[in-house]
């Protein structure tokens, strides 16, 4: 049983936002493979525009639902769960993951049975079972540059050029790494409310990196735990939404450059990143035109639309 009376180890926070079936196999899967953990399941629904949540939570009568009347973005909606909630832990959970195993569990036992004040994200998977980047360093000028510039791709698995190196690396044991992504992130609620939880300037992407960097600095530690596994099947909604995506991936770039570095790194960070937009747009259109790929086409006008975005605050 996931509830044990009034006794809840841990509240699982799930943002939900046109989920559908994603958030049903989330669910279904969750309760199938999690056994041995007292837990509770908040779903925030940012008000969907698509389907009937109510009725797609029937078959999971024991799911506490918040609905909102407009979308207050992926950070708002699970600081509103995680006040809700009750359990000494808590996972921020995407509303795309399939179980195949007793991850929670896993993870769980780690956090609980350290002293330290730790953040947690198991080793993630695509659909097919292939390993999925999950884990990171914090943004570096040069960093940057080597991602507006390409250098990423060409050097994939260099220290130098891919601030995603960690995940080439073959890790068999628990791991301290700079950040985990967001779509599973386990930590003691009363760590997560001493860091006043997600920065709401975050709508969307770029706040599981501000919460990893603030975590770290109030002391914490962030664990890759590569010996539990999860499948992640990704994009969801934003896919549906394209320019929505590389709107708020934009916005949360700058936002990230603004709260970390002093503003001589920021303005430069800032040069890299529009002259990495000013080199896609052509890039991408020469491709596009080659191709005769309407898609690549429209990737081309959405980084030109980037040129005109900055956040207000």
């Amino acid at each position: 049983m996931p509830l044990k009376k009034n006794n809840i180890t841990l509240s699982i926070i799930i943002v939900n936002y046109n989920g559908g079936k994603l958030l049903t196999d989330t669910l279904s899967t969750l309760y199938k493979h999690t056994r041995d953990v007292s837990f509770e399941v908040i779903i925030v629904d940012n008000a969907s525009t698509e389907g009937n949540v109510i009725e797609e939570l029937k078959p999971f009568p024991e799911v506490k639902l918040i609905i909102n009347d407009k979308n207050l973005g992926f950070a708002a909606a699970n600081n509103q769960g995680v006040k809700k909630s009750k359990g000494e832990y808590i996972l921020l959970l995407n509303n795309d993951m399939i179980f195949i195993e007793n991850t929670i569990k896993v993870a769980l036992d780690y956090i609980s049975n350290s002293s330290e004040k730790l953040l947690i994200g198991p080793k993630t998977l695509n659909t097919d079972k292939s390993l999925q980047i999950s884990i990171g360093k914090f943004d570096t000028l040069w960093y940057i540059f080597s991602v507006n510039f390409f250098l990423y791709i060409l050097f994939p698995k260099s220290v130098r050029f891919n601030k995603y190196y960690y995940n080439f690396q073959n890790f068999n044991q628990p791991t301290e790494v700079d950040l985990v992504k967001g779509s599973f992130i386990l930590m003691k609620r009363s760590d997560f409310n001493d860091l006043d939880g997600f920065d709401e300037n975050f709508f969307f992407y770029g706040e599981e990196t501000d919460l990893c960097y603030r975590f770290r600095k109030a002391g914490g530690k962030v664990i890759f735990h590569p010996g539990t596994e999860i499948i992640h099947l990704g994009g969801g909604v934003s896919n549906k939404m394209p320019w929505f995506k590389y709107r708020y991936q934009s916005l949360a770039k700058i936002r990230t450059y603004r709260k970390i570095f002093p503003r001589w790194k920021f303005i430069l960070a800032l040069l890299f990143h529009y002259c990495g937009l000013l080199l896609r747009i052509p890039v991408y259109l020469a491709a596009s035109l080659l191709k005769f790929d309407k898609e690549i086409l429209y990737k081309s006008f959405y980084y030109f639309k980037q040129l005109f975005v900055y956040p207000k605050r």
